[in-house]
């Protein structure tokens, strides 16, 4: 996709991949974040940022999982790349979505899918470029999900990963 923007965003995984399926339609950020980033309307590309967390992206399998949304695997998932490009709608302070959480967030629409495309990421918005490697999965994602991991039963290997309580929320 050679007509992505320049203005980037950088988000964590599965986040990130849950704009790009069309699943999260607000990216929640602090309003002092937003004012720092110059963030506001206009499409952006939407980079996949490095760092991921297995607490994370525990609580957040959860939470897609309460929309009935699958998420993928964490070794599915890249990371350090634009992933696409999405239209930022608008910055809110409030709203009724389950996908609003904290101060603010941008509203999202009309994401697009690229093959991913590594670079470096940044806060806020920032001018990305070409370059670099996707991020190596670690030890926790390649056995996220195998039996005695603590994620599902050595007599179900098959059956989807499963909470017996919601997991905590890593920040906030």
């Amino acid at each position: 996709m050679d007509d992505l923007p320049r203005l980037a965003l950088s988000v964590r995984q599965p986040s990130a991949w849950a704009i790009i399926a069309g699943h999260k339609p607000i990216e929640n950020r602090s309003l002092g974040s937003i004012r720092a980033g110059r963030m506001g309307p206009g499409r952006i590309a939407l980079h996949a940022a490095q760092g991921l967390k297995e607490d994370e992206f525990r609580y957040l399998h959860w939470r897609l999982g309460e929309h009935g949304v699958q998420c993928p695997h964490p070794l599915d998932l890249p990371r350090g790349c634009i992933i696409g490009s999405v239209e930022v709608t608008g910055v809110i302070s409030e709203s009724d979505s389950e996908w609003f959480g904290g101060q603010a967030g941008l509203t999202l629409k009309n994401p697009v899918p690229c093959a991913p495309i590594p670079c470096a990421g940044a806060l806020g918005y920032f001018e990305w470029a070409r370059g670099g490697k996707l991020a190596p999965p670690t030890k926790w994602m390649t056995n996220w999900g195998t039996p005695g991991a603590g994620a599902a039963s050595d007599l179900f290997p098959e059956a989807p990963i499963a909470f017996e309580r919601p997991p905590k929320k890593p920040w906030g």
